[in-house]
């Protein structure tokens, strides 16, 4: 074989490798915050429209469940990421992570946790919740529906195990639906539980009342891998923040009325309210 020939070849080789990089796929995880079906049809949209806009494919993964998904975050398997704020932090510590928006839902880029209870409980002011049940969303790495409320509860002073009894439901419209089936005495939620359909469809909303909420917080974030090169971060922040003009069909979607630009620093009084009921530093 001839040294031109082999030139040629090599060459040939270096520009199919690097065409194959440039399109490899983008891996895009959604937590489960939802049921897998509902949230693969919420999100595909956002992916292929990231596909579109990037010239490279994105790739929809959405776990079964959150052991699943949380495994996928800890091991760097998502390019881009959706999930809570305290996945966020701990995933930015653990793998670089970074933040770059955070999604707006009915109108507002802020959320805060809550104490939910039935307005005939007799429960009427945080004191009283002590020797009761409280039932919260999700488990303990659920930002708005367990670290949030009982954030409230320890500034109160109630110790768990002691004051209250902790239990968990799979998830926050769970938990208040079981307090409304009296299952439960208290639900921990996020404060705009009771604009969500799938609840607002099992119960009376009219007779369930927020008992407290914490202080309010940065929403949702989407983050990216760190390794990811600054550029193309800046570019997915960019199609993301830029749907409610370009293609708000993604948006309704996603079930969110817009994304937000965001930075870590957003999560500072996250961190604080993390630190208060864990005690760690991220």
């Amino acid at each position: 074989m001839s040294n031109k020939l082999v030139s040629v070849l090599a060459i040939g080789l270096i520009t199919l490798l690097t065409s194959s990089a440039a399109v490899a796929d983008l891996t895009m995880g959604v937590f489960p915050r939802r049921p897998v079906a509902k949230t693969y049809k919420s999100f595909k949209p956002l992916a292929e429209k990231l596909s579109k806009a990037l010239g490279e494919p994105v790739k929809l993964v959405v776990a079964k469940n959150f052991k699943e998904f949380w495994k996928g975050a800890q091991s760097g398997k998502y390019d881009i990421v959706h999930y809570n704020q305290y996945h966020y932090l701990l995933s930015h510590k653990a793998k670089g992570y970074k933040v770059i928006v955070v999604n707006e839902e009915f109108g507002s880029d802020r959320i805060a946790g809550s104490i939910i209870v039935r307005k005939d409980s007799g429960i009427n002011a945080i004191n009283d919740l002590k020797g009761k049940t409280i039932l919260f969303g999700g488990g303990k790495k659920a930002m708005g529906s367990y670290i949030a409320p009982t954030s409230i509860l320890i500034k109160a002073g109630l110790v768990a195990g002691k004051d209250y009894t902790v239990k968990f439901s799979k998830n926050p419209p769970g938990a208040v639906i079981g307090v409304y089936n009296k299952a439960a005495d208290a639900a921990g939620a996020g404060n705009v539980i009771f604009k969500v359909k799938s609840v607002t469809k099992k119960i009376d909303a009219s007779k369930m009342k927020i008992l407290v909420e914490s202080d309010s917080f940065i929403h949702l974030p989407w983050a990216v891998k760190g390794t990811m090169p600054s550029a193309k971060a800046k570019k997915i922040q960019q199609i993301m923040t830029t749907l409610k003009t370009t293609d708000p069909s993604v948006l309704k979607a996603a079930k969110v009325t817009n994304f937000i630009k965001a930075s870590d620093a957003d999560f500072d009084k996250v961190r604080k309210i993390i630190k208060s009921v864990t005690g760690e530093e991220l």
